[in-house]
């Protein structure tokens, strides 16, 4: 049974990975941080329009945001890991209920063809 909290959580995540040039940057940020100019440039965005989808993952708490030393002006983004294992776990418990309810139909048809 999911949470109030869990629930909200996973519909924040849900709608931040709903854009597919959100869900683009996601998979550019698997292999590493990146700038959010690195992050247009990679993705032939404008550089306002990346910083908008940036911000939205942000705020479905996807991605997080750090200046590194050098430079307070820069934004480096990396993943944050915990919504998408909670997005796992609840898929994964989604599966496994579908998993049940077909083997209970199989069951139950198996034993309506028994003569």
């Amino acid at each position: 049974m999911t949470t109030t909290a869990t629930a909200r959580r996973l519909d924040r995540t849900l709608a931040a990975l709903a854009d597919p040039h959100r869900r683009a940057i996601v998979d550019l940020l698997r292999a590493t941080p990146r700038s959010a100019g690195d992050v247009a440039r990679a993705l032939d965005l404008a550089a306002p329009a990346a910083s908008r989808h940036l911000k939205a993952l942000r705020e479905g708490g996807l991605v997080e945001e750090r200046h590194p030393a050098y430079d307070a002006r820069v934004r480096i983004y990396s993943l944050r890991g915990e919504p998408m294992a909670e997005l796992a776990a609840w898929l994964n418990a989604a599966e496994a209920a579908w998993a049940d309810q077909l083997a209970a139909f199989k069951a139950h048809v198996e034993l309506q063809q028994e003569p």
